[in-house]
C-alpha cells in the first residue's frame, strides 16, 4: 500500500472524543483528537482522480476517507464532491442523490472497509457541491449526508 508522508493506515487506537469544532487534522498537525485521515487517492489513485459512476449519472469524485473514534464508536466518513447538487444549478435534487449515496455506500465504502479489515459502527456518506475542509462551514455550499450501519456486507440506512 502507498501512503503519503504523515499519514497512517486507518486504525482506531483509543476512545478519543469526536473531532473538535473546525475539524481534525492529519497526525502531526494541529489537534488530531484520535482522528486518522486516509486519503483514498493513496490507496486507489485512479478512483480518486476520476468520476465515479453513480445511478444518476452525475459527476462524483472522492475527496477523502476519514476514520474516527466518535465517543467510543468508530465511524468511517466517505466524503465526495458532486457539483450537480448545487442549489443554484438544480441539476440533481436530494431524492436523486439519495440513490447515489446508497450506491456509494454499498459499492465503494463496504469494499474499502473489507479491504482494510475495518469494522465500524457507522458509515457516513456525504456529497458536497464543492471541496470543503472537514468541519469547515460554508453557508453557500450544498451538502447531503446519510449514515449507515454495515450488516452482513450490506449498508443499512440509519436515521439521524
Amino acid at each position: 500500500m502507498i501512503r503519503g508522508p504523515g499519514f497512517e493506515t486507518a486504525r482506531a487506537k483509543s476512545a478519543a472524543q469526536a473531532a473538535p469544532a473546525g475539524g481534525a487534522r492529519p497526525r502531526g498537525r494541529g489537534r488530531g483528537c484520535g482522528l486518522f485521515l486516509v486519503l483514498f487517492m493513496f490507496v486507489f489513485p485512479a478512483v480518486a482522480q476520476t468520476a465515479i459512476a453513480v445511478p444518476s449519472g452525475q459527476p462524483v469524485t472522492l475527496s477523502e476517507v476519514l476514520v474516527d473514534d466518535a465517543t467510543g464508536e468508530i465511524w468511517a466518513r466517505f466524503r465526495f464532491v458532486a457539483p450537480d447538487i448545487a442549489r443554484d444549478r438544480g441539476l440533481v435534487d436530494y431524492d436523486t442523490a439519495a440513490g447515489d449515496i446508497d450506491h456509494l455506500c454499498q459499492n465503494l465504502a463496504i469494499p474499502y472497509l473489507d479491504l482494510h479489515g475495518l469494522s465500524v459502527a457507522r458509515i457516513v456518506i456525504s456529497l458536497s457541491d464543492r471541496a470543503l475542509e472537514f468541519g469547515a462551514s460554508d453557508p453557500d455550499a450544498t451538502q447531503f449526508f446519510e449514515a449507515f450501519r454495515q450488516e452482513y456486507g450490506r449498508c443499512i440506512w440509519e436515521e439521524f
